[in-house]
């Protein structure tokens, strides 16, 4: 099974992956933690490249593309062999998240980067994919000082970002559950 946990910036994601992957593995559970960008080496070094502070700009195309190849990688490298081993795969962001961030978000043609989606992961799909949908005010306020490149861009962004999630979750009907992030940590995971 493959669950991606997506949403804005500061909605709990890794939390949330951290308590579930426990919660699975103390039921005997085989799991597989990742996350898109970052668990291969071509997936670190863009990461960086994305994230970092950076005194060169990135065109939205270009930063688009960069995390459709590392997400090629990651399914190439892990995903599959993980779902082959008979793994419960869960992963920190996937094909969403370049559709909101860079399409909704960015400005670019959604439909191509769903396109380019299907083609780096070869179709494939999350079983489910769990949105965490926070108001984008909130969800600026929990990041703190230490931002990335993407957090820096504010509360507009995140609010098109959060606009961007909602959206395309309706365009997906089966497969994708809204949680609401504004719980306390442990009412999110009983929900999961």
């Amino acid at each position: 099974m493959f669950i991606v946990f997506d949403g804005i910036d500061g909605a709990g994601k890794s939390t949330q992956i951290n308590l579930t992957k426990q919660w699975l593995e103390g039921r005997g559970q085989s799991v597989e933690t990742l996350y898109d960008p970052g668990s291969t080496e071509l997936g670190k070094s863009l990461r960086q490249l994305l994230l970092g502070e950076h005194e060169y700009p990135i065109d939205v195309t270009t930063e688009m593309l960069m995390f459709i190849a590392a997400r090629a990688q990651l399914v190439a490298e892990k995903v599959r062999p993980a779902l082959a081993a008979g793994k419960i795969v869960l992963c920190d962001r996937y094909t969403f998240s370049t559709v909101v961030y860079q399409g909704y978000a960015g400005g670019l043609p959604i439909e191509k980067i769903w396109q380019a989606n299907q083609i780096a992961t070869g179709g494939l799909q999350a079983d489910l994919m769990l949105l965490f949908d926070l108001p984008a005010d909130v969800a600026f306020s929990r990041l703190g000082s230490g931002l990335d490149r993407m957090e820096s861009r504010g509360t507009a962004f995140f609010e098109k970002v959060r606009e961007g999630f909602l959206t395309e979750s309706k365009r997906f009907p089966v497969g994708v559950e809204v949680v609401d992030a504004t719980q306390e940590t442990e009412a999110v995971q009983a929900t999961i």
